[in-house]
């Protein structure tokens, strides 16, 4: 595995250690991503994503979503029945698991759904007004000159 040195990262911008922690972060889990559950991520449209789950065998009072400092974690336990049953083959796998999904800034959860044996997260981008770009509207001397000829007219 490699390693890379973020210092000349810090040494010449100011804002972006997040990103350099992101990278950090996926170079460093790289052997050890769990395959467990499986999953899907969407893009639904521009500002709109779907995150789903395969997690057959769980019902909802098992499954966990949270958000975190940033991060969606879905957790699932669930509750021993082995000395209930005796299973000649045990092909559906039911144990337990925590998976977790870094978000951008402004990226919220909607909502959740489970049917089907998947679990279904959606999430939205809500970009803050004051973050949004904005036309500004040109003003040309004609206009300017106009306002002066009307204001020494309304004082005349």
């Amino acid at each position: 595995m490699r390693s890379f040195d973020f210092a000349p990262l810090y040494r010449s911008t100011v804002g972006f250690d997040q990103i350099a922690n992101l990278m950090d972060r996926v170079l460093t889990a790289e052997g050890t991503t769990p395959s467990y559950p499986p999953y899907n991520i969407e893009k639904l449209d521009d500002d709109s994503y779907r995150i789903s789950i395969a997690v057959a065998g769980f019902s909802d009072a098992d499954l966990s979503v949270e958000v975190r400092e940033k991060s969606l974690i879905v957790s699932a336990r669930k509750a021993d029945e082995d000395g209930e049953r005796t299973y000649l083959h045990r092909g559906i796998a039911t144990r337990a698991f925590e998976r977790r999904f870094h978000l951008a800034d402004h990226v919220i959860v909607t909502g959740a759904s489970h049917a089907d044996g998947m679990l279904h997260i959606e999430l939205e981008r809500q970009v803050p007004e004051a973050l949004k770009p904005r036309q500004i509207q040109i003003a040309s001397d004609r206009a300017a000159i106009e306002k002066d000829v009307m204001d020494a007219k309304s004082v005349n």
